[in-house]
C-alpha cells in the first residue's frame, strides 16, 4: 500500500427498502432504491480496495448483525465500524478521531459519487502527505464528496447544514478562520434525484457498467 498508516472511511447506511435514497423511490421504487444503494456500496467498495492506496473502513448506520447479507460481498474486505449517535457531522467527528492518527489522516468518502476514482482520492492523500491539512472534494450541490484531514478538527463539523447548499463554503471559511491550510480537488457530482439517473447512464467511462446497468433500466418511467 502506498500510506498504509492513512485511513479511508466510506461512510453508508445499511442497504434497507424504504430507508436509503428516498428520494429515488419515485423513479426505483423502494426495493429498486436499495438495491441501488447497495451497487453504489460496491463500486465505493471495489475502488477504495482496488486502489490498495490504504486500509478502507466502511462505517454503517447500524451494527451489521442481521443486516450482513444485505451488504455488498466486498465489505468481507475491509473493517466493519458502527456510527455513533448524533447528527451527520457528530458521527463523521467520531470516525475522523478513530482514524486518523498522528502518522498517518483519514479521508472521508460517500457511496453517491459514481467518478470518485482512485486516482481522486490518490491525489488527495499526496495532497495530505505533503502537509496540506485538509483536502476537500467539493460536490456540485454545494456539499462535499470528500474530505481528508490529519485530525479531528471538531469545528469542521459542528453546526453545519447537512444537505444543504453551503457546506463546502462554511468548510472554506472555518479552516481560513483557524488557518489551516485547505487543499481543494476538482468538483465532482453525486447521485439524489432521478435527474441524476439520467445523468449517470450518459456517463462514459470505464467501471460504471454495473452502476449503469442497473439505473438505465427505469429510464422509461421518466
Amino acid at each position: 500500500m502506498q500510506f498504509p498508516n492513512a485511513r479511508i472511511l466510506i461512510f453508508s447506511r445499511v442497504p434497507r427498502a424504504g430507508q436509503v435514497k428516498t428520494r429515488l423511490i419515485p423513479l426505483l421504487g423502494e426495493a429498486g432504491a436499495s438495491d441501488f444503494h447497495a451497487a453504489c456500496l460496491q463500486h465505493t467498495l471495489q475502488t477504495t480496495l482496488d486502489s490498495r492506496l490504504a486500509p478502507v473502513e466502511l462505517w454503517l448506520d447500524e451494527r451489521p448483525g442481521d443486516a450482513f447479507g444485505t451488504l455488498p460481498d466486498a465489505a468481507e474486505h475491509c473493517r466493519l465500524r458502527v456510527q455513533c449517535e448524533g447528527d451527520l457531522g457528530q458521527r463523521m467527528a467520531h470516525a475522523v478521531a478513530c482514524g486518523a492518527s498522528g502518522e498517518g489522516p483519514a479521508l472521508l468518502v460517500g457511496t453517491d459519487t459514481p467518478l470518485l476514482d482512485a486516482d481522486y482520492l490518490a491525489r488527495a492523500l499526496q495532497r495530505l502527505d505533503h502537509g496540506d491539512d485538509v483536502v476537500m472534494g467539493p460536490a456540485e450541490d454545494g456539499g462535499y464528496v470528500l474530505l481528508g484531514l490529519w485530525r479531528d478538527w471538531p469545528s469542521l463539523f459542528r453546526d453545519v447544514p447537512w444537505g444543504g447548499e453551503r457546506v463546502a463554503a462554511i468548510t472554506r471559511e472555518r479552516c481560513r478562520r483557524q488557518g489551516l491550510e485547505l487543499y481543494e480537488l476538482p468538483t465532482l457530482w453525486d447521485m439524489d434525484r432521478p435527474e441524476d439517473i439520467v445523468r449517470l447512464c450518459r456517463e462514459s467511462g470505464s467501471g460504471l457498467e454495473a452502476l449503469q446497468a442497473l439505473a438505465c433500466q427505469h429510464l422509461p418511467r421518466l
